[in-house]
């Protein structure tokens, strides 16, 4: 299989910028197999069953973007000042992170990038083009001026079209984000509200929530053109044997397991390759799934409209077949579907 098998016609004026409001007022597209049925996120419990089992990431993603400046001395003793973005990808240890940096090449060694008077951070490192950051402050002071100072680090495909503002750091954010550690949001999950998961439970649907954190490397685009050859980031992701148990039940019981997101689904399956039989998991995921992948715990996928040539792409052409994934995307593309973060959602069933 080559990355031109994934590449489609997508219309750039169905990128969606901003969120459907409310969360639940989204367009859904069903698929089962062929069969596909148009629809709205709020119509969920219609398309579920008593017994069925939803799964939740619930990672939070930090305002993890800072606009600073770092200053250096010229002859005369005059100051020059240059403007610097940072985005943080991992805290490494106390007050040290990995991040990305604008323009990274015209920062040296020991510079230090200023936030705020009291927030700052010393360039202690360059490394395969990220840098390490030494901050000035730690625990719930950092937590503090991150928060009021950082903004959410938008998909490039957004970015590129406007800045993030005060809306994205509620409209980028799960209602049930608790485990503070992304820097993007796992955006199928975007679209419930509280009424819509007391709708999923009332009709018997349950609902089990697993951590990944994602990634800068969700918006890498794939370089070989052979895609097997495609080395995926890793990102830190956790079960619990909680959640471990609860999905077992629902297999027992003849219950669907619904990940809801590619996040949530690539953790699933990560933590049931080895054995083939779901466990309590935690540590580093790379799973690349594509095409010809053996599914081992998820019966269907919640999931929003994917960029073409992506991962992504490739992973919902796993779950429904190549042809299938065609015929659903040239309908959401003439039925004007919206794509992307902020875009609509599709549910789908092998």
């Amino acid at each position: 299989m080559f990355l031109s098998d994934f590449d489609f016609d997508l219309p750039e004026e169905l990128i969606a910028t901003r969120p459907a409001s409310p969360r639940s007022s989204a367009r859904l597209l069903v698929a089962k197999g062929d069969k596909i049925n148009d629809s709205f996120v709020d119509n969920l419990p219609k398309f579920l069953k008593s017994g069925d089992r939803l799964v939740l990431n619930d990672t939070k993603v930090l305002p993890a973007r800072l606009n600073g400046f770092r200053n250096r001395s010229t002859d005369g003793n005059k100051i020059s000042s240059a403007k610097i973005e940072v985005t943080l990808l991992t805290a490494k240890k106390q007050r040290i992170w990995s991040a990305l940096i604008k323009p990274l090449r015209k920062i040296k060694l020991g510079e230090t990038i200023y936030f705020s008077k009291s927030f700052k951070a010393k360039l202690i490192d360059k490394v395969y083009g990220q840098a390490l950051l030494q901050f000035n402050i730690d625990g719930s002071e950092f937590m503090s001026s991150l928060e009021d100072l950082g903004v959410m680090p938008l998909p490039p495909y957004i970015a590129s079209k406007r800045k993030a503002d005060d809306y994205d750091k509620l409209d980028y954010q799960t209602v049930f984000a608790r485990k503070l550690g992304s820097i993007a949001a796992p955006t199928a999950s975007l679209h419930f509200d509280k009424v819509l998961l007391d709708k999923i439970k009332d009709i018997g649907v349950e609902i089990s929530f697993v951590t990944l954190h994602v990634g800068a490397g969700t918006f890498l685009p794939v370089k070989n053109d052979e895609i097997k050859k495609h080395k995926m980031h890793a990102e830190y992701g956790e079960i619990s044997q909680l959640a471990v148990d609860e999905i077992k039940k629902t297999q027992k019981n003849g219950g669907r397991i619904i990940p809801v997101g590619t996040t949530a689904l690539r953790l699933l399956e990560t933590a049931a390759q080895s054995t083939g039989k779901l466990c309590e998991w935690r540590g580093e995921t790379d799973i690349f799934i594509y095409p010809g992948f053996k599914f081992k715990v998820a019966d269907g996928l919640m999931t929003n409209f994917h960029l073409p040539k992506s991962t992504l792409i490739m992973l919902v052409s796993a779950i429904m077949s190549k042809e299938t994934i065609e015929t659903i995307y040239k309908h959401a593309i003439t039925h004007r579907y919206r794509f992307f973060s902020y875009g609509d959602s599709s549910l789908l069933f092998p």
